[in-house]
């Protein structure tokens, strides 16, 4: 029958909605296939490696896992998305809303998160090394046993954070950024050498 023998083929920029609609989505970076299958594969499989994502609506998409460096995410809505694990490092996120996100064990050493919202983000043991993070609102984020050696944090919105057993955090960056009576903190923050132990 023509419903049997029927393929219709949709360009859209924004994956949720792909995802909803379609049974086999074929993902194009740089006009080359990345990746090629069902919808739930192809989000939790990606290959986003250098992807211009800008402004993109990717709220709720699962990336866990997924390889996503040095992509560009400006202004993107990464809002309760699951990117536990997820390779971020080098990403430039300025302004992208990841509030709520899970980026539990997310590799984002280097990223350009400045102006983010990562309110509510699950952050714990995220790899934030060198992160900039300045301007950024990180209310009610768990940090518990993140990396943070050298983040800047300057005029970052820490209220009710979670920083418990932070690595590498110093007084320095706290003083940089906005903490309230709500923000955790681990009683050593600042002692030694510098870096969280």
């Amino acid at each position: 029958t023509l419903e049997e023998a029927a393929t219709v083929g949709v360009v859209l920029h924004d994956l949720n909605h792909a995802a909803s609609v379609a049974d086999r989505v074929v993902l194009l970076q740089n006009g080359r296939v990345v990746a090629s299958a069902p919808a739930a594969e192809v989000l939790t499989e990606a290959r986003l490696s250098g992807a211009n994502l800008t402004s993109a609506n990717l709220a709720g998409a699962c990336f866990a896992g997924a390889d996503i460096e040095f992509a560009l995410l400006p202004k993107a809505v990464l809002a309760r998305a699951c990117l536990h694990g997820a390779d971020m490092s080098g990403i430039v996120a300025v302004e992208a809303d990841l509030s709520r996100a899970d980026l539990r064990r997310a590799n984002l050493r280097g990223a350009d998160l400045h102006k983010g919202r990562l309110d509510g983000a699950d952050l714990r043991e995220a790899r934030l090394g060198g992160a900039f993070l300045g301007g950024a609102s990180l209310r009610g984020a768990d940090l518990r046993g993140a990396y943070l050696r050298i983040a800047r944090l300057d005029g970052a919105d820490l209220s009710g954070a979670d920083l418990r057993s932070a690595e590498g955090l110093t007084r320095e960056q706290l003083d940089a950024a906005r903490c309230d009576e709500h923000t955790k903190l681990s009683a050593d923050v600042g002692k030694g050498s510098g870096d969280g132990a």
